[in-house]
């Protein structure tokens, strides 16, 4: 993605990989450059920093922060400033005419000229007071709905580029490996393919607005150990290339993102931001990005404080430069001073610098921040953050999302239910509602006096408005964490009056210990926290019947409400975070207002000792007769039930297709229920027999059809041979020939009975365990085989990474 202010590349100087060089008038600036002037191009500088958490080790490393007048602190220029409007609360409007007032400052005051480049959170919508706050990235995921996303994220961008913010620290492109992992809410989903196809169309989103997006984490974080957050990562190079790499690819060579944010983890002993073979040789030589790359908050420094790679701050500049790291965030700790002496003493080749200020001033001009009247205009006077637009986009993002675990047929609610008993302790929470990097609990945690500055009915609220002549009585039960059992009388109660109760569990989102799901709230167990099991049976004791509503970031090990012997509920529904309509959207599907339609990004786990897991597993990755463990989930990757049923019928595939070629599949879909529906059209295969062990299963490419009672349509897949691409024995990513079989299905095991690895050993090794056999809804095709010819096909750039869907 070029144009004229675009970076080029040159092999000069010789020694220095991935030199860039600018615009003829970013050459002119480098040129006037003093090194300070230099160095201050690339750190950023916190704002309103007042002792709240929302970094890691914040207060730890706030120490090295600058103190003193913000012109002294920019007597050398800035690069960024840091969360203008996201660290604590203030009024839109009030702080844009400050920065309108700021900018003109740094125009006229400092030597250069140079505006800053504004950077923000904006993974659940902007991060900031006032704005609207959309589900969070696990629902995203949960949609299937590219498109859809894609619209949230030029409303985002909107926002941001009316109050002057540049740049926005989201997507979240990490492959979920371990729901024990804290972040998994700021994840997408399992499957690359989805986290890819969902993530890049919130990068088109964003930036057709005008605002650079910045996928985040590159490159492993989500495989660190035992799901703890910054813990070593031992992925194999095969993993890393398959299973990481590819969202990044298709949001970097199909999306045009501008930025990119390294991984805080180690991947074998080598911390990401120390590592040039991963941020230059194969995210700007292979993969071609040509944007900046930027530093997780502290991420520098902790080469020397968390890793022990860097004797001090200096050497941990010259690493994360070296490596390919362009801008130190949230503030200038380790590039000023540190960096400066270093390149001085002559430790490291100033050319390093350059490198980086040019790609750092090519983004302010493609920003028009280089331009001369920017910021003439006036700043905005009446700043709207939450408009009907957005809360429109967000209802709908949320009701697709929405996954239906479970139902007897107690959904929708019958029209004569009367009296509703309403229970748990996230059936009356706004801050339920949202996810950890929402404005509300990233932020406003800290000022719990502060209103939340925009309307978010909770699941109580709404569910009073949508039935205004029902009796509804709520009980809380307990809270989302501890041991208190002392509310469970009450809601016992008040459920064995009613005509049906609903019990709404799950997490409370936060960072480092506040709360149970988010950033560095990892976890040992993927029970339900504290005691909410325990309230959902104790309700389901009481005869009535009960839907158990989950508000959660991460699939949870609920197996004993769906499978297990015993009463159970009569229904369950699955939300991730769902945003500031969610309350909304879940008494629509409640109620029959909507059709549930989402479907697991996530498989749904068994245990947590059955981590990590992932759907994409070989062979002897799921059950077998030489382990007595069944790692298999509760509920596999796509699955998700409606109001309706649907059947699939005449699969037509092509025979073959070149490894350099592609291929069509085809399925007719019908309705066979009584009641409209939106089902989510699967795509599977599975290679016979390869040069490396393969999954058992593989997403190619899924399709959201909305299909009228009885009614049938046709849909097609027209498919690219190097979605079976994989990394070969020589490290070399490729498409084999051979037969594949391919089929279409409701989620990742709905297929027909395959053979079973049982008989392999001829009777030498029979388990005696007996797992018995899961009945799981869904409807298949049969398989279909194809065979790939021609040679072995290594995969590049130029070739396609999109499957083409039509529906007739």
């Amino acid at each position: 993605m070029t144009n004229d202010t675009s970076l080029q590349r040159s092999a000069a100087p010789a020694d220095i990989p991935a030199f860039p060089i600018g615009s003829e008038r970013v050459a002119a600036l480098l040129e006037q450059m003093t090194l300070e002037e230099k160095a201050a191009q690339l750190v950023g500088y916190w704002l309103d920093q007042g002792g709240d958490v929302v970094a890691p080790m914040q207060n730890e490393m706030g120490g090295a922060e600058r103190s003193g007048a913000l012109s002294e602190i920019t007597r050398h220029g800035i690069g960024h400033y840091t969360r203008v409007y996201g660290t604590r609360p203030v009024d839109p409007t009030e702080r844009a005419a400050w920065l309108w007032e700021e900018q003109r400052r740094l125009k006229t005051e400092t030597r250069l000229g140079i505006p800053a480049l504004v950077h923000e959170e904006c993974l659940t919508g902007l991060a900031a007071w006032k704005a609207a706050t959309f589900p969070t990235p696990l629902a995203w995921g949960a949609t299937f709905d590219p498109e859809l996303v894609a619209e949230m994220g030029a409303l985002i961008g909107e926002s941001m580029r009316e109050i002057g913010i540049h740049q926005g620290l989201a997507p979240v492109l990490d492959v979920v490996r371990d729901p024990r992992w804290g972040r998994v809410d700021e994840c997408i989903g399992e499957d690359p393919y989805l986290v890819g196809t969902v993530g890049t169309a919130y990068v088109q989103g964003l930036q057709s607005e005008g605002v650079h997006a910045t996928l985040k984490h590159f490159l492993g974080y989500s495989a660190s150990r035992a799901g703890r957050n910054h813990a070593p990562v031992s992925a194999g190079s095969r993993e890393v290339a398959d299973v990481f790499l590819p969202p990044f690819e298709m949001a970097i060579r199909d999306g045009g993102v501008r930025s990119v944010m390294n991984s805080y983890t180690e991947i074998d002993g080598v911390p990401v931001a120390s590592d040039p073979e991963l941020l230059t040789g194969l995210l700007r030589d292979r993969l071609g990005f040509d944007g900046v790359v930027v530093a997780d908050y502290f991420a520098v420094a902790f080469l020397e404080v968390m890793h022990a790679v860097a004797a001090d701050r200096g050497e941990a500049a010259g690493l994360a430069l070296t490596a390919g790291i362009d801008v130190e965030l949230p503030s200038g700790d380790a590039y000023l001073e540190p960096l400066v002496e270093r390149v001085r003493s002559g430790a490291l080749d100033e050319a390093y610098l350059d490198r980086a200020v040019i790609r750092v001033l090519a983004q302010k001009e493609q920003l028009g921040l280089l331009e001369p009247d920017v910021f003439e205009d006036d700043a905005p006077t009446d700043v709207d953050l939450d408009t009907p637009r957005h809360r429109d986009a967000a209802r709908r993002l949320a009701t697709e999302s929405l996954v239906l675990l479970s139902n007897d047929g107690v959904l929708p609610l019958a029209a004569d239910a009367r009296r509703i008993a309403l229970i748990g302790p996230n059936a009356d929470r706004a801050e339920a509602l949202q996810g950890c990097y929402s404005f509300a609990n990233h932020v406003l945690a800290h000022h719990p006096d502060h209103e939340i500055g925009f309307e978010i009915p909770t699941v109580r609220e709404a569910l009073v408005s949508a039935l205004p002549d029902a009796e509804i009585v709520h009980a809380r039960g307990s809270e989302v964490e501890g041991v208190d059992r002392s509310g469970f009388a009450e809601a016992a109660q008040a459920a064995s009056d009613a005509d049906v109760a609903i019990v709404v569990v799950g997490d409370q989102a936060g960072l480092f210990g506040r709360g149970t799901v988010g950033e560095g709230n990892d976890v040992e167990s993927l029970d339900l926290p504290g005691v909410q099991r325990e309230l959902v049976e104790s309700i389901v004791a009481t005869g009535t019947p009960v839907i158990m509503v989950l508000l959660t970031g991460r699939p949870y090990a609920i197996g004993w409400a769906l499978d297990e012997g015993g009463e159970r509920p009569a229904a369950v529904l699955q939300s991730f975070f769902p945003g500031e309509e969610g309350g909304t959207a879940i008494v629509d599907v409640l109620t029959g207002v909507s059709a549930p339609s989402g479907r697991l990004p996530v498989t749904l786990p068994r245990s947590a000792g059955a981590q990590p897991y992932s759907y994409l597993h070989p062979i002897l990755g799921g059950p077998s007769d030489v382990t007595s463990t069944d790692p298999s989930p509760v509920r596999p990757f796509g699955f998700g039930l409606t109001y309706t049923s649907f059947a699939y019928d005449d699969l037509v595939v092509d025979a073959e297709a070149a490894t350099h070629g592609r291929f069509t599949a085809s399925v007719t879909v019908t309705n066979t229920g009584d009641r409209d529906g939106t089902d989510v059209v699967q795509l599977y295969a599975r290679g016979v027999v390869a040069s490396v062990t393969r999954p058992v299963a593989q997403l190619l490419g899924y399709a959201r059809v909305d299909l009228a009672a009885g009614e049938s349509r046709r849909v097609s897949l027209d498919v690219p041979a190097a979605r079976l691409a994989f990394t070969d024995r020589r490290g070399t990513r490729i498409v084999e020939p051979g037969d594949v079989e391919v089929w279409f299905g409701s989620h990742a095991e709905a297929m027909p009975a395959q053979a079973d690895p049982e008989g392999a050993t001829g009777g030498a090794i029979s388990n005696a365990r007996d797992r018995g056999r899961r009945e799981i809804p869904g409807a298949s095709t049969e398989r279909a085989r194809i065979v790939l010819t021609g040679d072995v096909h290594p995969v590049s750039g130029a070739d396609a990474r999109l499957v083409d869907v039509s529906i007739g």
